[in-house]
């Protein structure tokens, strides 16, 4: 389903940019946050130090600073889709990382959501994409959030996909979701009508396999 697979795009691009780009001992000029401790980041997520090490170094080179605003992580982000516009889906991704609501998001933000994305259980990857989904975080998805994020998705794809979609495909794609998520037809997806409805549907499953060890 696209708009499942729309929220593990940044897995698997992002998540291991530049892997060999600079050295471990590359000087700040500026730090304006440094991460917890590696022990600590080992216990709290599913990476090893080593992976950690890895993360940091391409996290440091995007961001000196220690912390990614939302307009740098648009900018990484765009890089990825050229031909379509990703700044409205990469605003709703940002929110779901930045989970303090603090504006930014740091080294610990970015990889407890990525431990979650490429090696969490299939409840944890779909409680996360929930969250996406949930823009008010009210904790029900209506179909005016749905619609914000599908449309996003479609507008990050671009014009240039093929078949070409119709302007009234994210409509349809939403009609469809809610007939098959919204179980008691009262207008919103709660996340147990979610997860049911996820686990029912072999593409959605398949999609979150996709990711699994991929490091």
């Amino acid at each position: 389903m696209g708009p499942v697979m729309g929220t593990f795009s940044l897995q698997s691009k992002t998540g291991l940019y530049h892997k060999d780009k600079a050295d471990d001992d590359l000087e700040m000029t500026t730090v304006c946050h440094r991460p917890e401790g590696l022990d600590q980041l080992e216990a709290q997520t599913s990476f090893s130090k080593r992976e950690l090490q890895v993360l940091y170094r391409g996290f440091k080179n995007e961001c000196p600073s220690g912390i990614v605003s939302e307009e740098t992580f648009k900018q990484i982000y765009s890089k990825f889709f050229p031909h379509g516009d990703a700044s409205a889906y990469a605003h709703y991704l940002f929110n779901a990382f930045d989970t303090g609501q603090t504006g930014s998001i740091k080294f610990e933000d970015f990889v407890n959501a990525l431990s979650i994305l490429l090696r969490g259980s299939v409840v944890e990857k779909l409680q996360w994409t929930f969250n996406l989904y949930d823009i008010n975080r009210d904790g029900y998805i209506s179909k005016e959030e749905m619609t914000d994020i599908v449309r996003a998705i479609y507008d990050m794809m671009g014009k240039y996909t093929y078949p070409v979609l119709k302007t009234d495909a994210p409509k349809q794609h939403v009609d469809a979701f809610f007939q098959k998520m919204d179980k008691n037809r009262d207008g919103v997806v709660t996340l147990d009508e979610f997860i049911l409805s996820c686990q029912e549907d072999e593409n959605i499953m398949r999609s979150l396999q996709l990711f699994e060890n991929v490091i």
